[in-house]
């Protein structure tokens, strides 16, 4: 005869609404406990239904993602690019948010327990990194995508070069003949905000930093706020496209010209970038690549190939528009 839930349930000494948790992923189960069920369920050869075969085999064929919120400007070409990789490869995509704070938190780490995916591709939540790393410790292949220039060499990662984005975007400055730059930055605790400005300062010092959030407010407050103390700025770095836009509004406000009387380089290039007034030059992020790149290298980790101890690195590029 077949085996039952029951049967699973007593030889693992759980309860049969343990062993359902596990096999429909819902509800807190420890990950021991829930080891220890799929191991019985593979010995008995439980199958429940179609799915469960799977899961009896340790095996979802789906990767999770956890990432910090939906909303960030980047975050849809990041994930196309994980999703064609995905898709092209027979594998479904869960997605985790921690938005909701803790409880979004919990409930990821229940699906973890759980093993409702084969591997876990992660940008890293604030506070989140001790639970990533304690996941990976505990069997989860884990890749990083853009893990904010921390460069951590204990979990591999793909990322882009922010400090030579910052680099460029100071050379095209400086080529245009603009010596007195505003800088306007994200938070500095990023450290893709302090790789940004650090290339960007070895080349060309700035007048004046002003440090705010990757918002359209941030960049029109900090040219009214420089404006308000006479300083006096021929270029405008900003640390995202949003920004740049917020910049170029407030000029626009009080009659300054772009580019002739400030030339503005903005970060990311967003599709928005392309329709700004006047169009906006920019450092290009790779995101869709970055999150391709990501998910074939988890992938190839799921059919054996070891990750690689060092973050593979796709560069940022250039892109000259209109205003620098």
């Amino acid at each position: 005869m077949s085996a039952t839930i029951s049967d699973v349930a007593r030889a693992a000494g759980v309860s049969k609404s343990t062993v359902s948790r596990v096999l429909n992923t819902r509800g807190e189960v420890d990950v021991v406990t829930a080891t220890r069920v799929r191991e019985v369920i593979a010995g008995l050869g439980y199958v429940p239904r179609s799915g469960a075969v799977h899961l009896a085999r340790g095996t979802s064929h789906a990767l999770g993602m956890l990432i910090p919120s939906l909303t960030w400007p980047w975050m849809g070409e990041v994930l196309q690019g994980v999703a064609d990789e995905a898709e092209s490869a027979g594998y479904g995509l869960l997605l985790f948010t921690s938005a909701g704070g803790p409880s979004s938190m919990a409930h990821f780490t229940t699906q973890v327990s759980a093993r409702a995916f084969d591997g876990l591709l992660v940008i890293v939540p604030e506070g989140g990194l001790g639970p990533v790393t304690e996941m990976r410790q505990g069997g989860m292949p884990v890749v990083l995508i853009d893990d904010h220039g921390h460069h951590r060499p204990t979990l591999p990662s793909v990322a882009t070069t922010n400090q030579t984005g910052g680099m460029s975007a100071a050379a095209r400055l400086h080529t245009c003949g603009r010596r007195r730059p505003l800088v306007i930055t994200g938070p500095a605790r990023f450290g893709c905000v302090r790789d940004r400005l650090k290339g960007f300062t070895d080349i060309l010092p700035p007048t004046l930093v002003c440090e705010g959030e990757f918002t359209w407010e941030t960049g029109r407050t900090a040219v009214e706020r420089a404006l308000a103390q006479d300083c006096d700025f021929d270029a405008v770095f900003a640390h995202n496209d949003l920004i740049a836009a917020g910049a170029m509004s407030a000029l626009r406000a009080v009659g300054r010209s772009v580019p002739d009387d400030v030339a503005v380089v903005g970060f990311d290039d967003l599709p928005m970038a392309r329709h700004t007034e006047p169009p906006l030059t920019t450092v290009r992020q790779p995101m869709r690549a970055m999150g391709s790149a990501a998910a074939g290298m988890l992938l190839a980790r799921l059919r054996g190939t070891p990750l690689p101890d060092e973050p593979q690195i796709i560069p940022t590029e250039l892109v000259v528009r209109e205003s620098a």
